[in-house]
């Protein structure tokens, strides 16, 4: 193996880039005297008189400054919480907002719930008592459907705005328009330097910039001198190299997706076993789908005699503070969703990141010590990156937020005033789905009630449309089920050694109309072991994920109940080709016909191949016509997942106003 010492020709270095950070005599103090070692607590009085004197602060922070964690507490303790006002915090991510939530509960001395609580899709922990909330932009912006001038707010605070994800840019549009009509409610919007100037345009003449500089370690950003040929190989030989060469801290490798992840940590683990080193090396996955317990597992503290390494999906590159990581390794890449409005194929592509995110992903190093971070790239490649990454709102499919502006009572959506307009295409295809979907009617209004009804669900529209859909057709107990399923990730699991019995004990579950009725198997039998987690664990069955999959069936029940949707429990199951059926009526849009080689070629999109995803009980089973509900790139490979199969002439029956027959 090959020591840092000997990768001098392979590595540039240079100091200066620098970050906010703790040193390590704060872990024994008490939190008050942590809270005040933050860089943000000299800056109290000044951002809290902004805030008191004007309606908009765009407060630009530097990484480990404080101010997620601190500027709520400061608002709580200056009054703004009285006469029962709140204070929210939103945040692009659900491990931000849970995590955050959790560490400023634990400063305030309170229990989740109490004091703070947070609200993420299909779980939300606050109550009456709550007066500081964290939540994703995206439960704020379904806040607003219920109360449009958010009354119960007296601050908000829209956290890491730079990352510009698609509800961001959506809040602020609107927000722009609430605080004309409230002029006691104050905004304060985070924002990296590069964007803030951005956002300070867009609120004009109501805002004002505040910048808060801290106290900094330096970190030493470390290139190679030749692109690597294989950056995942590469950043498992630094992660060695480090452990070997470099003193005590925790590794930080970023990676851009779960794959990617996954063969990472288990290359690190086969290597452990022939390291002669004294201290261990303990691996920890973080991304999306994890569960809450495995994302905290990451802020648990080091054990003695060990060096943590967490490799994680850009998540961790904002809000995401972990102590202890000194040395950062930056693959150079992220996954970014894109929409195709052509092939109407949402794709997950791995591109380059943007010179903002490098600098994101290096001040995660030197937290407490100064640190280093190794990029598996040259630095020519680094001066080449775009400034910032273009906003979500530019390449999403734009079917779900719309159908939430339209809630609100905004038609027109030409006219709103976003920071960075969305391109005309991906509106035009938003509009064409959620009219198909009969969401909107012929003057593009939300049609009453089931546009209205959709727009409430927790669920993309598509499968919105099924549930809805399902009192009618007498299968709302199987689609209630399937539902939940599909929103929860990695309900199978194969050990790497034991692929024969997993693949066997799920071939029990599966059959061949798709994976949603293999899912909707899986629950029932989950359901009869009484919630058994030995009998999911000798199934091969990922029992976290069912135990939220039965949590998120009773939510979505009593969403049904509130928006007066009869939900009847029939004594005779639905059949298969009823539930095959309704799950066609709202994804219609996603079906595919087999090719002679197994692959598959969309029907709205004739010239696009793709397969069956290798997870789905679809692989390497024959069906004519399917429908799937995600499509997915990887590799130049497109897979599609929760695949269903169908009767051809369904999409003629069902969708009218979307196929057309051909006459030759």
């Amino acid at each position: 193996m090959t020591s840092l010492d000997d990768m001098a020709s392979d590595w540039g270095s240079y100091q200066g880039l620098k970050t906010v950070s703790v040193s390590d005599q704060f872990k024994h103090a008490s939190i008050q005297r942590q809270r005040e070692m933050l860089p943000i607590y000299r800056h109290r009085d000044s951002i809290t008189y902004l805030i008191e004197s004007t309606q908009v602060v765009i407060l630009i922070g530097h990484t480990g400054s404080g101010k997620s964690t601190q500027l709520t507490q400061y608002l709580h303790e200056d009054g703004w919480t009285k006469d029962g006002k709140i204070i929210g915090c939103t945040q692009p991510r659900r491990v931000a907002a849970t995590s955050v939530a959790q560490r400023v509960a634990e400063e305030i001395g309170c229990r989740i719930g109490e004091t703070v609580g947070y609200s993420i899709r299909f779980e939300d922990t606050t109550t009456e008592k709550t007066v500081i909330k964290y939540l994703t932009d995206g439960m704020l912006l379904r806040e607003l459907m219920i109360d449009p001038l958010l009354r119960r707010y007296s601050v908000i605070m829209i956290d890491e705005a730079h990352e510009r994800t698609i509800y961001t840019d959506i809040l602020l549009c609107v927000l722009k328009k609430v605080i004309k009509k409230r002029k006691d409610l104050r905004l304060v919007i985070s924002s990296a330097t590069i964007q803030a100037h951005e956002f300070a345009k867009f609120f004009g003449d109501k805002s004002q910039i505040i910048s808060i500089e801290g106290k900094m370690f330096p970190i030493d950003v470390l290139y190679l001198s030749e692109p690597a040929e294989n950056y995942i190989e590469k950043t498992i030989q630094t992660i060695f190299d480090i452990h070997i060469e470099e003193p005590d801290g925790d590794i930080l490798a970023f990676m851009t997706g779960r794959e990617e992840i996954t063969k990472v940590l288990q290359a690190v683990k086969d290597r452990s076993f022939h390291d002669e080193s004294s201290v261990r090396l303990l691996p920890l996955p973080l991304y999306s789908g994890l569960s809450q317990d495995e994302q905290n597992a990451i802020f648990d503290p080091t054990p003695p005699n060990t060096r943590k390494v967490i490799i994680a999906t850009n998540i961790a590159e904002a809000s995401v503070t972990v102590d202890g990581v000194i040395y950062v390794i930056d693959c150079g890449y992220v996954k970014v969703r894109t929409f195709d409005p052509a092939t109407k194929i949402d794709s997950l592509i791995v591109t380059p990141i943007s010179k903002a995110s490098a600098v994101q992903r290096a001040g995660r190093a030197g937290r407490t010590r100064p640190g280093k971070c190794f990029r598996i790239y040259t630095e020519t490649c680094a001066n080449e990156l775009d400034e910032v990454s273009s906003p979500e709102i530019q390449r999403s499919n734009l079917a779900m937020p719309i159908l939430q502006i339209k809630s609100l009572g905004i038609d027109n959506i030409a006219k709103l005033d976003f920071v960075t307009p969305p391109p005309v295409n991906l509106v035009i295809n938003a509009l064409e789905l959620l009219y198909s979907l009969k969401a909107l009617d012929d003057y593009a209004k939300l049609t009453i009630p089931d546009g209205l009804r959709m727009a409430e669900l927790p669920l993309n529209p598509m499968l919105s449309k099924v549930l809805l859909a399902s009192a009618s057709y007498g299968c709302t107990e199987e689609i209630l089920t399937i539902a939940a399923m599909l929103t929860v990730e990695n309900v199978f699991y194969k050990p790497r050694d034991e692929v024969k019995a997993a693949d066997a004990e799920h071939r029990k579950f599966t059959v061949e109309e798709g994976d949603g009725l293999s899912l909707y198997n899986v629950y029932q039998e989950f359901v009869r072991s009484k919630k058994s987690s030995k009998w999911a664990y000798d199934r091969y069955l990922n029992n976290k994920s069912l135990v939220k999959a039965v949590s998120v069936r009773n939510q979505l029940v009593r969403y049904l109940q509130k928006l007066e949707v009869n939900v009847i429990k029939s004594s005779v199951p639905a059949t298969a080709d009823i539930v095959r059926k309704c799950l066609t009526l709202g994804y219609f849009s996603q079906a595919a016909r087999m090719q002679p080689d197994g692959s598959y070629k969309l029907v709205a999109a004739q010239d696009v191949t793709v397969w069956p995803h290798p997870s789905s009980v679809m692989f390497n089973r024959i069906a004519d016509w399917v429908i799937f509900t995600e499509i997915v790139e990887v590799n130049d490979k497109i897979y599609i997942l929760g695949i269903t199969t169908i009767e051809r002439d369904w999409l003629l029956e069902l969708a009218p106003d979307y196929y057309k027959v051909k006459r030759r």
